[in-house]
């Protein structure tokens, strides 16, 4: 049986928590990845089968609220945001948690300021090996509240064996996302490194493995990317790739298969395995699950879809990307967002602005929305949008009796 975190009651719902808990039943294995159809009568939400809190948020959540509980008497710290989510963020600073450091990793409280009384958790995400070190040499116990995703330091241990093994890690990932900082410090301590954002800069990476551009031309392609003392020349002769966990699990394959492309072009089949390292999958589950759920959802046809989930999450906004391709999308992280069905307040994420869209859902009736969630969106907040949405609708039904509806129908 999986693992059952303890996750406080105010992220769980009445509606989304029930039906999550009705498709475990019904496909323990999860193989059916069809979507639940919610039917309000004038309005239809189709929700993913696989979105909301994963294992790694389940994790980090339990063991903050642990921390707050074990130490009412102690100042407590998180080393960033524990997860990009804005309600269980607020949530947490509101029982007295502090921040040390912005996302992006600027200082908001210096270290000199800790003691080795204080706790410090370290987000889900992980964290870089001079942090932990700063951290241990003030006395703060680094361990006891450590989030960090097993699926995050799975990736560790990868770069740690390829690296080991005189492979170059290439890290496909956002290089100054908080966890491909991390990984970018621990595959440092062992071997060199370079980060590439998505195709067009693999490309010309792979250009450069074969010669058709000159190796001077990375350091100009690839700006604060790459670990000290590279040496393109030397460096990327033999290479092994690994990701940020919350990349498109499409992208990830493409930019592996393409490096291994332009190894075979330089070198040749018969020593391939000389120069390119098998690292295995190194992508989340609950990432691929999330991102393969969408696809099925957007093959059944819709209106348009919401997607919620903080503005700074990585694996949210690559379920928007899937979306987006498909039809008129919102990206929120609340209800509070949505003013009936006559304005929006949505997150763009080609400009990484807010953005307000009118009569985003003047349609006349029946409408059809896809509905779905990053992996750190508490479920609550489905249950918000779907009430709020709802509610918009002359003569819908209500929640509680869509829901029993839906549970005798499967059951």
């Amino acid at each position: 049986m999986a693992r059952q975190f303890n996750v406080p009651t105010f992220y769980r719902s009445p509606i989304v928590s029930r039906i999550k808990e009705i498709r475990r039943q019904l496909d323990p294995r999860k193989k059916d990845l069809s979507p639940t159809v919610l039917d309000f009568g004038p309005v239809q939400f189709r929700l993913a089968r696989h979105f909301g809190f994963c294992y790694g948020v389940e994790n980090a959540i339990e063991i903050v609220y642990r921390a707050i509980e074990e130490n009412p008497d102690k100042r407590i710290f998180l080393l960033s945001e524990m997860i990009h989510n804005p309600r269980v963020n607020r949530d947490l600073e509101s029982r007295g948690i502090r921040f040390l450091r912005t996302t992006i990793g600027e200082q908001l409280i210096p270290f000199s300021e800790l003691s080795p009384e204080d706790i410090v958790i370290i987000p889900a995400f992980g964290t870089t090996v001079e942090i932990m070190e700063k951290l241990s040499a003030i006395g703060v116990d680094i361990h006891s509240y450590n989030t960090t995703c097993p699926f995050v330091e799975k990736v560790w241990r990868h770069s740690d064996r390829i690296g080991k093994n005189h492979f170059t890690v290439v890290v496909h990932g956002k290089r100054f996302h908080e966890e491909t900082r991390a990984t970018f410090s621990y595959a440092r301590q062992v071997t060199r490194v370079v980060v590439v954002r998505d195709m067009d800069e693999t490309e010309d990476l792979a250009r450069i493995i074969t010669g058709e551009m000159p190796p001077s031309s990375f350091f100009e392609r690839f700006p604060d990317r790459y670990s000290p003392d590279f040496n393109p020349e030397k460096d990327l002769i033999r290479i092994g790739v690994v990701n940020q966990t919350t990349m498109l699990a499409t992208e990830t394959a493409a930019i592996s298969a393409r490096l291994r492309a332009a190894m075979l072009e330089r070198y040749g089949a018969d020593v391939i395995s000389e120069h390119f390292a098998d690292t295995g999958d190194t992508l989340c589950y609950a990432t691929n699950e999330n991102q393969d759920a969408t696809r099925v959802l957007l093959e059944t046809g819709a209106d348009a879809a919401i997607i919620i989930g903080g503005a700074n999450s990585s694996n949210t906004s690559h379920l928007v990307e899937l979306c987006a391709a498909r039809m008129p999308t919102f990206f929120i992280n609340s209800a509070a967002q949505i003013e009936g069905r006559t304005k929006i307040e949505h997150f763009d994420v080609q400009s990484k602005k807010y953005v307000r869209t009118r009569n985003w859902l003047m349609k006349d009736p029946p409408v059809t929305l896809v509905l779905t969630a990053g992996a750190s969106c508490p479920d609550i907040l489905l249950d918000e949008v779907i009430r709020t949405v709802s509610g918009a609708f002359e003569g819908a039904r209500s929640p509680e009796d869509v829901l029993a509806l839906y549970a005798e129908t499967v059951q």
